[in-house]
């Protein structure tokens, strides 16, 4: 008999948390190193969000709230949905965890029964598959390589769906690709989930403020409200408010779900900080005019991380229509030797390679499920970022 239970054999350590925990550990001993891996804005939170976290304090707000979040809060996401969105909640189809994070770990874990299947369409972030295996379900991965630009398909969808079938996850603008479905994208999946009325959808929007180019964003109950009844809509504070310390995450849908996500809560964190749901709520009413100029930021530094890395030997990469991530292919570099005689075969070898080369934390692909790829976070400096794609180039033209 062993102390820790079998069902943590089933899953593994979050690979990003780890790289960021790597790099952070070389620095600390004296290394030059570039950390890429962390998936977090840059940008301090905005001032009028922190200063209504210090006034919560002020006013005493420090006692336990409601499981699923202050009504305050949950009326504030409904604003959101239905002024970003059009979608229509009431504050109990409402229900806030601990991030992102904790709010689709809840649904799975309300929902899933041994046997039952997630569908999963890699690359994918991290989490997705170990929350399924913890929560008991299977993972149905289906990959998507950057021929169809990193998105499922309706046909591979539809050949993917059986009667174990209970959910589709999708996430757009997607960690680590950034790429966002397109309306003629998104419809052609709503489509096939009509004609399977036992699949519901989970939608991960956590990037829907970070797109590009005039892209058009659309959440799949938004655009087909015949599978309002059937979807969850997952969102939160982390990446358009550079609030990921404050952990607040939402979600909305039918209120037999939300009451069974609560439920699961209730007997975890109970509720993510009163303090941080005041800063929240704040975050979703106030003003919005920073983002205009995050926005600008981050494709200034897209555009450069894009042209660096596609004059790397061995490297190529899509240009992403959201998020912070770019996710290069590097095929043209597996089979090659590094300087001190090692074979690169795989991308494992590959952002190890560029670690131990030329102090650059990258994330490999195997880790979200589509190889050989790497994933970069550009939500960091310019001038760190021309270095970094710098010593990626250096590497690349090292190995023979």
């Amino acid at each position: 008999m062993t102390f820790v239970a079998q069902r943590l054999a089933r899953i593994k350590p979050s690979p990003t948390i780890g790289v960021t925990q790597k790099a952070a550990e070389l620095k600390a001993s004296g290394r030059d190193v570039i950390g890429l891996g962390a998936g977090e804005p840059d940008f301090d939170t905005p001032q009028h969000i922190k200063d209504a976290a210090k006034a919560a304090i002020d006013r005493g707000e420090t006692k336990y709230t409601a499981v699923g979040g202050t009504l305050a809060l949950r009326k504030a996401i409904c604003a959101k949905f239905k002024r970003d969105n059009d979608l229509s909640y009431t504050p109990d189809q409402v229900t806030v965890g601990c991030g992102g994070k904790q709010t689709l770990f809840n649904a799975l874990l309300a929902t899933l029964d041994p046997g039952d299947e997630v569908i999963i369409p890699a690359p994918y972030w991290v989490s997705y598959p170990d929350m399924v295996l913890m929560a008991e379900g299977t993972p149905v991965i289906i990959p998507c390589g950057s021929a169809h630009g990193f998105k499922l398909d309706a046909d591979a969808l539809d050949r993917a769906i059986n009667r174990r079938t209970k959910w589709l996850i999708l996430n757009s603008p997607s960690n680590p690709s950034g790429a966002a479905y397109a309306e003629h994208e998104l419809r052609g999946l709503t489509d096939v989930l009509i004609r399977h009325p036992h699949v519901w959808v989970m939608t991960d929007d956590i990037y829907e403020h970070i797109i590009y180019d005039g892209f058009q964003f659309l959440t799949p109950a938004q655009l087909e409200p015949r599978l309002y009844d059937r979807t969850l809509t997952v969102n939160g504070c982390s990446k358009a408010y550079s609030m990921t310390g404050w952990r607040v995450g939402y979600g909305a849908g039918p209120k037999l779900l939300i009451d069974a996500m609560n439920m699961a809560q209730s007997q975890s964190t109970t509720h993510t900080s009163s303090i941080s749901q005041a800063a929240a709520t704040e975050a979703l009413n106030g003003s919005h005019a920073f983002l205009k100029d995050w926005v600008a930021t981050f494709k200034e530094r897209r555009d450069l991380v894009v042209a660096m890395l596609n004059q790397a030997e061995g490297i190529s990469v899509c240009v992403p229509e959201g998020a912070f991530y770019v996710y290069p292919s590097c095929a043209g570099c597996i089979g090659r030797r590094t300087p001190d005689g090692r074979t690169i075969t795989s991308d494992d070898d590959f952002v190890t390679y560029l670690l131990e080369s030329e102090g650059i934390a990258a994330v490999q692909g195997s880790a979200f499920g589509l190889s050989p790829h790497f994933r970069i976070s550009y939500a960091t400096s310019t001038d760190l970022l021309e270095e970094a794609c710098r010593r990626i180039q250096r590497a690349c033209a090292a190995l023979t």
